[in-house]
């Protein structure tokens, strides 16, 4: 693997600084071991908010930041992410999540994220993307993770139909989801038949409740 150093302008070499925002003790746990392994990082600081990330980095040289999505007090890391952006373009974010949900890869690329990592545990893995990364690559997979839900998996619905499903998870009626989405409710009724007819599920509750547990679909509580 080539490795890629930071120079200063004296020529002293540099490991870059990395800050990890993650409030899961395990991952966290597994990234700082894995960049105090490589010396061309250097584990600055661990934060479980992600609201706490654009604090640090006013504070401190910090060249590369691993940002969990979901945080400490329910703080979206892509959040964090779009407003450290703004403010420090020269910082190279990498999302790391375990989650599929459908919308992140998305939003990730258009706030900036410069790459975007599921978690699996994999040592060379999140080291080899980190270090592509800080060589200006923008390392993104090409979809979500396959997750089998009922009698299908997330790759068998359309886009509408995980924006309906996401809106389910609200609790809210099909007039106020219809409302929400620009759609009528008779539009909303077809593709709840649609996603009940593929996994199987025999109430909109059931379908519900294994698609947020599953991770497909996550309501950001904020929008």
């Amino acid at each position: 693997m080539r490795h890629w150093r930071l120079i200063t302008d004296g020529g002293e070499r540099m490991a870059y600084n990395v800050l990890v925002v993650e409030d899961q003790d395990i991952p966290r746990e597994l990234f700082e071991i894995y960049i105090k392994s490589s010396e061309n990082f250097s584990h600055v600081l661990s934060v479980a908010n992600a609201s706490a990330a654009l604090s640090v980095c006013r504070n401190t040289r910090v060249d590369l930041i691993l940002m969990d999505v979901m945080t400490q007090l329910e703080h979206s890391g892509l959040d964090a992410a779009e407003e450290i952006k703004k403010k420090f373009p020269a910082i190279k974010i990498i999302i790391v999540t375990s989650m599929p949900e459908y919308s992140w890869l998305a939003r990730a690329r258009k706030i900036g994220v410069d790459s975007f990592w599921y978690k699996d545990g994999q040592k060379d893995g999140i080291l080899d993307v980190m270090e592509r990364t800080m060589a200006g690559e923008s390392i993104y997979p090409d979809e979500t993770p396959l997750i089998r839900i009922g009698n299908a998996t997330n790759h068998e619905f359309t886009e509408r139909e995980l924006d309906i499903l996401k809106e389910l998870t609200t609790g809210d009626t099909n007039s106020q989801i219809a409302e929400r989405l620009f759609v009528s409710v008779a539009t909303v009724k077809s593709h709840i038949q649609h996603l009940m007819e593929k996994t199987g599920f025999k109430t909109r509750t059931e379908l519900v409740s294994e698609a947020r547990g599953l991770g497909i679909v996550i309501k950001d509580k904020n929008k």
